[in-house]
This record gives structure tokens, C-alpha cells and sequence, in this order.
């Protein structure tokens, strides 16, 4: 059995915190990224070299990643849907800025808190929880509104490709939490998630005719590292180890951190603008995140 918590103790806290911040600004790596490097060719680069990198770690650690454990079709519909997600991400950073895709991803625990506690009762949110989730929406609503009337066809594309991938996320999550993966090991559920991306966006990337080439940037080489090693690797594998032993609705809500990251990011490194609407939004978000994560008075 798994021996999974009731609340996020400061371990999990810094995890997340980690990688909220790398995931913040991994968005804008994608974005620098995908003038030199087509967006599913950086994607397939980094899925394959996230494999490669878990086999190893699997090896020298002593994990099984192929044995018979019942996990497999339900490992191959969350390597769908993660599979899924990203194709969003990378096709929503096109048309829309790195700030305002990751607020809209990060609607995720939305889909987590309202249809996981229908499977797994002990992950029901509690009165001020749903307010602090309530909240926070609202801040995604409010960015989400500056949309309309002043952005562009392209950009309402992006935002709502960025929508759609927080949806898949949160269903990732629901998989995981519901099938036979509660379970499984945390090297073998990333890996079905990875294992899957990584032959999905070749095909996709030949069928949006991308120029496949390794003549890059050292930039390009470095972003592409950071992507493959911190991101699809280590934060990837540390969030599967939390969503395994920690309430997967709690540590959902604290991804919202992660746009304050992306802001920040997007503001210092890609000089975009800092509008009022994302403020507040971005305040909602972390109102949202104390609520959620309030403890119940004994």
C-alpha cells in the first residue's frame, strides 16, 4: 500500500516550489526556443532524451519499468493525454505570450478538485478550500478576459489551446489517481507519459512539415538541456512521486504558483508587458493557493 499523507509537510512544499519555478520559466525557454527549433522537433528532442535519461535511472536504481503489473492501458491513456497537453503547449506558444499560457494551463485544478473527489472521497475539498479555489478562477476569468475585444484571432487561439492542455493535464492526474497506476511506481508512470510523447510528436512534427535538423544555437542546445534534464526528467518524476503520496487536489492547487513564476519570467527575460488584468489575476492565484492549502481547525 501507499503510504499517502493527508497534507503537504515541508518536503513536498520546497518539490513544489522547485518546480513550479522551473516550470514557470520553462515556458519561456519553449517560447526563445521555437524560432530556431520547430515546436514538435524541440518536443520530440526533449521526450526522447527524457527517456533515454529515466531508462538509465531506472537501471541503476533497480526499477522495472516493463514487467506485467496490469498498468498498461491505463498508462497509455495518461500517455495520451500527457501527450496531448503538450501538443497544446507547444502550438499555443505561437499565438499567445508565455505569461498568459501558463495562467490558463494552471486552470488544472480545477479539473482535479471537482471530479476527483467523486472516485477517491478522502481528496474532497472542504468549504474555504473550493472559496480559495473560487478565487483563484476568478483570477484566471479576469486575465482570461483581456482576451476580448483588444487581442487577436491568434492570440484567443492560443489562450484557449492553453486552456485545453490544463484540462488534459488535470485528467493526467484524475488517470493516475483512479487506474491501477495509484500504485505503480513513480518511474513507471512517467514513464508511460514520456514514452508515449516521445513517439507522438515525430509523426506530428513531419506532418506540420518541420525542417528536422541538429545545427543549432548554443542557446537553442541549452534551452533544449534545460527542457530535457530538469524538466521532462527530474520535475516530471518528482511531481509523479508527490501525486503518489500526497493528496493530489492539494498539491493541483499549489501549481498556481507557477504562474507567478512565468510572469516574472516573461517580464524580466522576454520584456513583455505587465498589464493589470495578470496582477490581479496572479493575486487571486495566491490567495487561492493559502486557502487551499489552509488545515482544517482541530
Amino acid at each position: 500500500m501507499t503510504d499517502r499523507k493527508t497534507h503537504l509537510d515541508p518536503r513536498a512544499t520546497t518539490i513544489l516550489v522547485a518546480c513550479c519555478a522551473f516550470w514557470g520559466l520553462q515556458q519561456i525557454l519553449i517560447k526563445t526556443t521555437v524560432a530556431e527549433v520547430p515546436p514538435m522537433w524541440q518536443a520530440s528532442i526533449r521526450m526522447a532524451g527524457a527517456v533515454v535519461l529515466l531508462m538509465l535511472w531506472c537501471r541503476a536504481r533497480g526499477v522495472k519499468l516493463f514487467e506485467g503489473d496490469g498498468t498498461l492501458w491505463s498508462g497509455l491513456l495518461v500517455g495520451a493525454l500527457f501527450a496531448g497537453e503538450f501538443v497544446c503547449i507547444y502550438i499555443g506558444l505561437q499565438h499567445t505570450t508565455a505569461s498568459r499560457l501558463t495562467v490558463f494551463v494552471y486552470t488544472a485544478p480545477f479539473t482535479v478538485a471537482l471530479l476527483l473527489p467523486r472516485f477517491v472521497p478522502t481528496e474532497r475539498l472542504r468549504g474555504i478550500q473550493w472559496v480559495g479555489l473560487v478565487i483563484a478562477f476568478i483570477g484566471v476569468v479576469v486575465a482570461f478576459a483581456e482576451s476580448f475585444g483588444h487581442a487577436s484571432r491568434s492570440q484567443l487561439q492560443g489562450d484557449v489551446l492553453a486552456l485545453l492542455a490544463g484540462l488534459l493535464w488535470g485528467l493526467t492526474t484524475l488517470a493516475i489517481r483512479t487506474t491501477r497506476l495509484a500504485t505503480a511506481s513513480a518511474e513507471k508512470t512517467l514513464f508511460y507519459q514520456i514514452g508515449v510523447t516521445a513517439a507522438v510528436t515525430p509523426l506530428l512534427s513531419l506532418a506540420f512539415n518541420e525542417a528536422w535538423r541538429i545545427s543549432y544555437s548554443g542557446y537553442a542546445w541549452f534551452s533544449i538541456a534545460l527542457q530535457t534534464v530538469v524538466g521532462a526528467f527530474a520535475t516530471y518524476l518528482a511531481w509523479m512521486w508527490l501525486v503518489r503520496h500526497y493528496p493530489a487536489t492539494r498539491i493541483s492547487s499549489f501549481t498556481f504558483l507557477t504562474p507567478l513564476f512565468a510572469l516574472v519570467f516573461g517580464v524580466v527575460l522576454l520584456k513583455e508587458q505587465l498589464t493589470l488584468q495578470l496582477v490581479l489575476a496572479l493575486i487571486g492565484v495566491g490567495v487561492g493557493i493559502l486557502l487551499v492549502n489552509r488545515k482544517a481547525a482541530p
